[in-house]
């Protein structure tokens, strides 16, 4: 694990087989932060991981989707050979993503954090959204999330309104970013 205050030059990239001792223990960990927060989107600890790798890879070229979903990629930040994070990139918007989770979802585990992990995942997201022809994406965050509106500021996040968050946590803030 990194330890310290600086950043690990951090890998981001698709989830794989290998990853599966500390995927389980950032699943684990994010489920016991309070709030809790998912690291993993249709993920439950009875399936087999590498069928999960699997599903979230047909997820991004827009195969078997659950419904309410649209294709999006999984991704997640590796340092030292540990998930640091996870980047879910979403190549549309449903209703629920239009106005309260946008393009781009982001996480770091709590020793990870402060580093900069979230900058370099929000970084690389744009540019695979450019990739794919986006040239402006929604990214949104809780209003209590300091960290968080830091790194899409940072990263040209132009604030537009907040909305009510449906769990009843603190509003959620939307910014857009150009992606170019």
């Amino acid at each position: 694990m990194t330890t310290g205050t600086q950043m690990t030059e951090p890998e981001i990239r698709h989830l794989r087989v290998g990853d599966e001792r500390s995927f389980r223990e950032a699943v684990a960990e994010a489920a016991a932060e309070v709030p809790p927060w998912p690291f993993a989107f249709g993920w439950s600890d009875g399936m087999s991981f590498s069928e999960y790798v699997e599903r979230v890879s047909a997820w991004e070229r827009g195969e078997s989707l659950p419904e309410g979903f649209v294709p999006a990629g999984y991704y997640v930040v590796v340092v030292g050979g540990e998930i640091a994070g996870r980047l879910s990139v979403r190549f549309g918007l449903n209703d629920y993503l239009a106005e309260i989770g946008g393009h781009i979802g982001y996480a770091v585990r709590t020793a990870y954090r402060g580093r900069g992990y979230a900058t370099a995942m929000l970084r690389e997201a744009l540019g695979i959204c450019a990739g794919r022809g986006m040239t402006r994406v929604l990214v949104t965050c809780h209003a209590d999330n300091a960290g968080s509106r830091k790194v899409i500021e940072r990263c040209g996040g132009v604030y537009e309104r907040s909305t009510p968050d449906p769990d009843g946590r603190a509003e959620m803030r939307r910014y857009w970013v150009t992606t170019g």
